[in-house]
C-alpha cells in the first residue's frame, strides 16, 4: 500500500467509480458481493489498489495545501520540482487564528508587528506525491491557493 485506505466516508462519495474500477477488473456487483464472502483477502487488496489509485489521482492534481493553527500558518505551492513553503507566526497570543474575527484580523493589518511570515522553496527529497500525503497526514488541507497567493504577493 502506496498511501491508506480511503474513509468509508471517502468509498461512499466514490460508489460509482469504485464501481467503474471493478468493471475494468470484469467484477461486477455480485462477483464483488461474492468476493467480499467467500474471499476477504481479495477484497481487501482491490480496495487497497483503487485507495492508491484515487490518491495518486488526487496528489497529483495538488497544488496547494493549507495548515492552520492557534498561532501559525503553513501555506503550500507544490510545483513539480519543489515545494514552496510561507510560514506565517502570530505573535500576539490573545489572537488564534482558528477564531474567525482573529483571522480576519490577520487578513486587515498583515503588516502589523505582532506577525512573522517566512518563505522558502525546497526539492522534493521523496517522491513528490508521498511528501504532499505526508502534509495531508499531519493536517494539510487541499486548497484552492487564495490564501498562499495573497500573502505571497504581500511578503514580495
Amino acid at each position: 500500500m502506496k498511501y491508506r485506505h480511503l474513509t468509508k466516508e471517502q468509498f461512499s462519495e466514490l460508489n460509482q467509480e469504485f464501481a467503474k474500477f471493478l468493471a475494468t477488473q470484469q467484477i461486477d456487483v455480485k462477483e464483488w458481493d461474492t468476493i467480499k464472502k467467500e474471499n476477504p483477502l481479495m477484497a481487501e487488496e482491490e480496495l487497497t489498489i483503487f485507495s492508491d489509485v484515487v490518491w495518486e489521482d488526487v496528489l497529483t492534481k495538488t497544488t496547494y495545501l493549507e495548515h492552520i493553527s492557534e498561532n501559525d500558518m503553513n501555506l503550500f505551492k507544490c510545483n513539480s520540482k519543489e515545494i514552496i513553503r510561507i510560514y506565517i507566526k502570530l505573535n500576539d497570543t490573545t489572537k488564534s487564528l482558528l477564531n474567525a474575527s482573529d483571522f480576519k484580523w490577520l487578513l486587515d493589518h498583515p503588516l502589523d508587528d505582532s506577525i512573522e511570515y517566512f518563505k522558502a522553496a525546497k526539492k522534493y527529497t521523496k517522491n513528490r506525491n508521498l511528501e504532499l500525503f505526508k502534509l495531508i497526514e499531519m493536517g494539510s488541507q487541499i486548497s484552492k491557493g487564495d490564501l498562499f497567493n495573497s500573502i505571497s504577493q504581500l511578503i514580495s
